[in-house]
């Protein structure tokens, strides 16, 4: 029998997994809105369908590894792997059933204006000779039916590909009761488009079919001689994390490829299939990837790997008054006032907020680097980089012109792995000097550094940022970057790159707090501290801006500060551990999350300090990951217009009525709209003509 104390001890925390569930839900909110634009509304649908195929990938799979292991440990939330799973799968189960009546919705909604997603039955006689020319002249060419029985084993099965799996009997046996059936798999094309467009008819404004269901369609013709008597779509999760040995691999990105093509080959984690799947055919399904009936997903009411839907806004291109009103980033006013933004950096910091402000300002600080023929050298991290990076094309400019560029680049962002080889072997062959990192760590801090000769001697400029060096991301997520000619922070972002990059340990910093060496000693210092002014009486508050905060330590003494008596507000995205409003434990913390049209990424703490306020940007969230596993930077915004600017951010956020939901004790959020005017924190954010006004202190 459980003791009080122990209940108490479970009951601190929320389990970090089934807060991942809330939060994919309030995601899915945002494709139920009604006051969500139809085509965004498929697109935040497709999203929840993403993101839950990455948390299957990864944190099922690593449930799943545990639980065959034997392994019954419970974590700091109370739970073991099995007990843990049990839930997992029971609210996965019940989410995907909201998915898909979301799903029904949408398409009777879209139906009204014009948008349809038909069966093969429903098309016109017009569109079904568009739809069979379009099958037999690109779609036919490409496809593989494959056999299964003795002579031919079950091939391989793609993680995530659609498949359907085919049940025949012989054309002779047709309609014979108890003839022997056949079975065999046909992989849908993933280099085209799910959805097939056909020609419109009326006033409607766009048709498709799923590419499944066109294949489904003309399946004969793949099996001359046998009669198909059941067809139906299937497909595969599986294991998607990477099995590195670093310490052992001479050569990371050899090793990190070899581990790629693994991946293929990775434990089965879920599987999906239609319903009314031919029982034969789910037998040998089941069979031969050695799967548990609890991992076995009955999708009912729509196609398999809703995701498709995140493309949907982008094949509508007439209908504008279904997406969200297109917003044109301005140009950070600091940088008009002088021809070169090294002029504006070397007077005075400058803090830009993504998307608001344009991205285009970073890649022009690593442009004008590269033809400056004063810049001697340039350093910088990237973890994920767009598809077309004028960055990344800086960069190799600048090598070509004879500079030093030295680029960190992270070979095991997770699921960017091959994009970054590719990434890696184009900057060696352009003549950049191209390091993977330290070994066990994932190098995740956003940081460039240029050194410049000047009159008075060199001088290094930097952005230190909270998101990846992506132009593309930069357009979708909330990012903080910091541009400053702070000698202090210079001299430590090349002790930084010197540990990174040679043999140097790093030493404790002037200014940069770096993971995973210092970052997790100065957060518990600062909330520390904060503690020790509400006990003497003195101003004590935090705010902190994260995408998730999963790690025991902080989360204790985020409780130790709210007993003392600090105010503490958090804006956290995705998951999140810690149980506010708990009389006596957390009764002075509130927490909330906003899911809105962009994906709020930016890690942002603000600290009283009696009355002299400190404001910090951060690549790391207040994870376990990220205090002690990866190279991570906090970055102190010393200058006080650009704290300012921070807080002003911050102090938006906290006024959402609209789009943030309130976690509650129990785990839940809720919305918790105002009375009075409704606010709605990105749609404000847009209004803001300049963010570097002074703040007046309330």
């Amino acid at each position: 029998m459980k003791t009080e104390e122990t209940m108490q001890e479970i009951t601190r925390y929320i389990n970090r997994e089934l807060s991942w569930i809330e939060f994919n839900r309030r995601v899915l909110e945002e494709a139920q809105d009604k006051d969500t634009p139809l085509l965004e509304k498929a697109k935040f649908l497709g999203i929840t369908a993403s993101n839950l195929d990455e948390f299957m990938s990864v944190r099922v799979a690593g449930l799943l590894d545990l639980q065959k292991s034997g392994y019954s440990k419970k974590d700091f939330t109370g739970y073991a792997p099995a007990s843990l799973l049990r839930r997992i799968f029971k609210r996965t189960s019940g989410f995907v059933t909201e998915q898909y009546k979301a799903y029904k919705d949408l398409t009777r909604q879209l139906a009204r204006h014009g948008i349809r997603i038909h069966t093969f039955e429903e098309l016109s006689q017009t569109q079904q000779k568009a739809a069979n020319q379009y099958y037999h002249q690109i779609v036919f060419p490409v496809l593989t039916p494959m056999a299964i029985d003795q002579s031919r084993p079950f091939p391989l099965i793609n993680s995530l590909g659609i498949y359907l799996a085919v049940v025949l009997v012989r054309n002779e046996d047709a309609g014979v009761e108890d003839a022997p059936l056949h079975f065999a798999v046909v992989r849908v094309p993933a280099n085209f488009s799910r959805l097939v467009q056909v020609p419109s008819r009326g006033k409607a404004k766009a048709h498709f079919i799923f590419l499944e269901e066109l294949i489904r369609e003309h399946i004969e013709t793949l099996f001359n001689g046998y009669a198909p008597i059941s067809v139906h779509a299937f497909r595969l999760t599986r294991n998607s994390d990477l099995a590195l040995d670093e310490e052992a691999a001479e050569d990371l990105l050899e090793e990190i490829e070899k581990e790629l093509r693994k991946r293929r080959w990775g434990t089965p984690v879920r599987l999906e299939v239609e319903k009314g799947i031919h029982p034969y055919a789910l037998e040998q399904l089941i069979e031969e990837f050695e799967i548990s009936s609890a991992t076995v997903f009955e999708i009912d009411g729509g196609p398999l790997d809703l995701g498709c839907l995140t493309r949907m806004p982008d094949l509508i291109k007439e209908n504008t008054s279904l997406k969200y009103p297109e917003i044109i980033p301005s140009y950070p006013q600091e940088f008009l006032e002088e021809d070169s933004l090294f002029d504006v950096i070397r007077k005075k910091d400058v803090l830009i907020y993504h998307p608001y402000e344009s991205f285009q300002a970073v890649n022009d600080f690593v442009i004008e680097a590269a033809e400056d023929p004063q810049v001697l050298a340039i350093k910088i991290t990237l973890y994920r980089v767009s598809g077309n990076s004028l960055l990344v094309r800086a960069l190799e400019r600048a090598a070509e012109y004879g500079k030093q560029v030295t680029v960190v680049l992270e070979l095991k962002a997770r699921f960017d792995e091959e994009r970054n080889i590719a990434w890696a072997k184009r900057l060696e062959k352009a003549g950049c000097h191209v390091v993977y990192g330290l070994v066990g760590l994932k190098t995740h801090a956003k940081v460039t550094q240029i050194i410049r000769q000047e009159e008075d001697g060199l001088r290094r400029y930097m952005h230190v940022g909270t998101g990846n060096y992506n132009e593309n991301t930069a357009k979708l997520y909330t990012d903080v970057g910091l541009f400053t000619a702070d000698s202090e922070i210079g001299e430590d972002a090349s002790s930084l790159f010197n540990e990174i990059t040679g043999y140097s340990s790093a030493p404790r910093m002037n200014q940069l707090i770096p993971a995973p060496t210092w970052m997790a000693q100065e957060f518990a210092r600062l909330i520390q501290r904060e503690t020790l002014n509400a006990q003497q009486g003195k101003p004590a508050r935090i705010i902190a801006k994260v995408n998730s905060l999963s790690n025991q330590d902080i989360i204790d003494l985020l409780y130790e500060a709210s007993q003392a008596g600090v105010q503490i507000d958090l804006i956290v995205r995705g998951v999140c551990c810690l149980r506010p409003g708990v009389q006596g434990l957390s009764e002075n913390i509130t927490v909330r999350s906003i899911i809105d049209r962009y994906l709020e990424h930016s890690r942002l703490f603000y600290f009283e300090n009696d009355g002299d306020p400190e404001a910090w940007l951060s690549s790391a969230d207040w994870m376990t990951r990220n205090l002690t596993r990866r190279v991570e930077v906090m970055c102190p915004v010393r200058n006080r217009c650009t704290r300012d600017t921070l807080f002003r951010i911050l102090k938006l956020h906290l006024k959402d009525t609209v789009k943030a939901r309130h976690l509650q004790q129990n785990g839940t959020y809720i919305r918790m709209a105002d009375e009075g005017v409704a606010f709605r924190s990105q749609f404000e954010a847009v209004k803001i003509k300049s963010w570097k006004k002074p703040l007046k202190r309330s």
